[in-house]
């Protein structure tokens, strides 16, 4: 695959990532609101928390820090899973009238998030490599990995224009730490008690 190949197709899906898994679910998250639907703005609220590792993703790759790649690919597995993991907030949004268009709407975003998202991991699985590779092997154009890089250092310019790549790499690592030590308390902890109820979290 070459670069004139390969750059549309990953801007492509940046645009996509920030339609999809940034605006809409923001959108569904304040309709949820408006209509005092709880099980949405509670599965939601699960949402914003997984998805947070792609925020996480953007700063180490700010950085070119290899784990970013692995990174990327587990985001999108982890929002999947949690978008159909809650039976609690299944049954409840299976209650709702059929025709109700928070209902239509929101389960057709959950189905294409869900394709976008395996669809997307069976993509970044072609850039695994670049997660074992050296930050200066990284930053060349040699193996593609740099592709990747473009956006997240766009972002760099208009939000964090006068932080060092360095810094906002801490930044990330720092969250990662985090995400990964709540993450182990979910899975060794909540899960064991909750379930697949997602009341209480």
């Amino acid at each position: 695959m070459t670069e004139a190949f390969l750059r549309p197709l990953i801007w492509m899906d940046y645009r996509l990532a920030l339609l999809l898994l940034v605006v809409l679910p923001l959108v569904f998250w304040m309709w949820a609101i408006i209509e005092k639907f709880d099980a949405i703005q509670r599965l939601m609220g699960l949402y914003w928390k997984v998805a947070s590792l792609l925020a996480v993703t953007v700063y180490l790759m700010i950085a070119a820090l290899p784990i970013s790649f692995i990174t990327a690919t587990l985001a999108r597995i982890l929002i999947v899973v949690t978008l159909w993991f809650w039976i609690d907030i299944n049954d409840d949004i299976d209650d709702m009238r059929p025709w109700r268009p928070l209902r239509v709407g929101f389960n057709a975003w959950r189905w294409a998030v869900t394709f976008y998202c395996a669809i997307g991991a069976a993509f970044n699985l072609l850039f695994l490599r670049c997660a074992f590779a050296e930050k200066a092997l990284l930053l060349s154009d040699k193996p593609l990995c740099k592709l990747w890089l473009d956006a997240p250092w766009g972002y760099k310019n208009v939000f964090h224009g006068g932080s060092t790549p360095g810094f906002l790499g801490v930044m990330g690592i720092v969250g990662l730490v985090i995400y990964i030590a709540y993450f182990a308390y979910f899975l060794f902890v909540k899960l064991g008690r909750k379930g697949r109820s997602a009341s209480g979290y």
